[in-house]
């Protein structure tokens, strides 16, 4: 049932309109139909998945019920599912997973069938999902571009119809970018809401877990089931977010790079912008300040790469990207302990923004998805200024931890998804929430399908 979304299919599994057996054998079908094209999948879990949709069935019959009971999710490549290699989109032979990460127990609390392990680039380090392991994923809409990274692999499931909706992970825009790129809704929470043990912290605090789906209801149930928060955020999807004031963003954060913001995407942001003041909210123009995130960001992601390469079975089989970050991750962790300690100084810089506004709206990307292969062949540094001019604007949350939210912003002329982004302070996601399914009663993105 491709077309029905992950509340929608939980309600017809609670009804018995349908079983989880013919939802989880049909979206094999569907992945063995499309994965050829879209190569959107590292692992799957064909046997156990099967096997745990009978069991779904059969505790439906009995009565029970759990807010997902028999539906079909897709997880990215970065958490532990027993059983399965967590290879983070590496290459070589990783000793399989002893026990399931948090979220993946809280996911099978829900009852949720997890069908497999969606494609990353290595490590998540970059905003295209292609390398030596997988290949390339390639996006629904249109299979010579990317569905973005790095949780390529899930955009692409949920965006083509193979599953209702999936989790990806989100430190420097890792959600929210293949969200615009696929015209999904992509929900990077605050840190701490969705666990990650056996992890302390994921990237030193960077990046966090989160859904991406067609719609704020689906994504907003997902990160419920993920975090635990027992319909806090399914309740605020259905909730009226009240007259808002808004501060729209272009402002480039500091890249060192030559960057600028593409008109296609300005006039998309612009135009959700409108939309919002058409719905009654006040919407502002404000120029953050942010020159001193980009300090703080480095340190903590390079390291973080080196953490995970230290993981890596066989590190020669590694992009020579990777290899090099790796090492600028050694020269840079003296530093971790005095750009942690800066983290309270970010904070109050930036909540005084919220003193003026309530939600602050900015594009999710400054350019349309590129093409594959749009960086096969680059230099580090190469690479490094090829990404930051396609994505300079989702990192600066990461580094203050805070919740935001990708919102579809429309099409191109030739078909390629666009998206902007709501931004909040702690706590927030409830507000962005509320506002993005304000917005998506208007816009109805939902309506809007991948050609077949």
């Amino acid at each position: 049932m491709p077309e029905a979304g992950l509340a929608d299919l939980a309600a017809r599994l609670a009804d018995g309109t349908v079983t989880s057996a013919e939802l989880t054998a049909g979206t094999f079908a569907d992945l063995d139909a499309t994965e050829p094209k879209l190569n959107a999948f590292r692992r799957l879990r064909r046997e156990d998945a099967l096997a745990e949709a009978a069991e779904a069935d059969r505790r439906l019959a009995r009565g029970e019920r759990a807010p997902l009971l028999g539906v079909p999710v897709a997880i990215k490549d970065d958490v532990d599912i027993t059983g399965l290699p967590t290879a983070f989109g590496c290459p070589g032979d990783f000793p399989v997973a002893t026990s399931d990460s948090a979220v993946v127990h809280n996911l099978r609390s829900a009852g949720a069938v997890i069908i497999g392990k969606t494609n990353t680039p290595e490590l998540g380090q970059w905003p295209f999902t292609e390398g030596p392991a997988f290949g390339a994923t390639r996006n629904p809409w249109q299979l010579d571009h990317t569905p973005g990274g790095s949780s390529g692999g899930s955009a692409a499931a949920v965006a083509a119809g193979v599953v209702p909706a999936a989790l990806g992970s989100d430190g420097a825009g890792s959600i929210r970018i293949p969200s615009a790129w696929t015209n999904l809704v992509g929900i990077k929470p605050q840190t701490g809401r969705v666990p990650v043990a056996p992890a302390r912290e994921l990237f030193h605090g960077l990046t966090v877990i989160g859904p991406l789906a067609r719609t704020v209801g689906d994504a907003a149930l997902l990160l419920d089931v993920a975090s635990g928060t027992d319909g806090v955020f399914t309740a605020a999807a259905g909730r009226d977010p009240g007259r808002l004031r808004i501060g729209l963003s272009t402002v480039l954060p500091f890249t060192a790079t030559r960057t600028s913001l593409d008109p296609v995407v300005e006039k998309a942001t612009r135009r959700i912008a409108d939309v919002l003041a058409g719905l009654g909210h006040e919407v502002v123009d404000i120029r953050p300040n942010f020159s001193l995130v980009g300090v703080n960001f480095l340190p903590r992601s390079l390291a973080g790469v080196r953490d995970w390469c230290l993981r890596v079975p066989d590190r020669s089989l590694l992009d020579p990207r990777t290899l090099a970050n790796m090492r600028h991750g050694k020269h840079l962790a003296p530093a971790l302990r005095l750009v942690r300690a800066a983290e309270p100084l970010l904070h109050r810089q930036f909540r005084s923004i919220f003193r003026k506004v309530d939600v602050v709206l900015a594009p999710t990307t400054a350019t349309p998805p590129p093409r594959i292969g749009h960086f096969d062949g680059l230099t580090n540094w190469e690479t490094d200024q090829a990404i930051t001019a396609a994505c300079p604007y989702a990192w600066p949350w990461n580094v203050l931890g805070w919740p935001g939210v990708n919102v579809p912003a429309g099409l191109t002329e030739d078909g390629l998804p666009l998206g902007a982004q709501l931004l909040g302070p702690a706590e927030s996601e409830a507000r962005l929430i509320s506002l993005a399914a304000h917005l998506e009663s208007a816009e109805r993105w939902q309506d809007r399908r991948p050609p077949r």
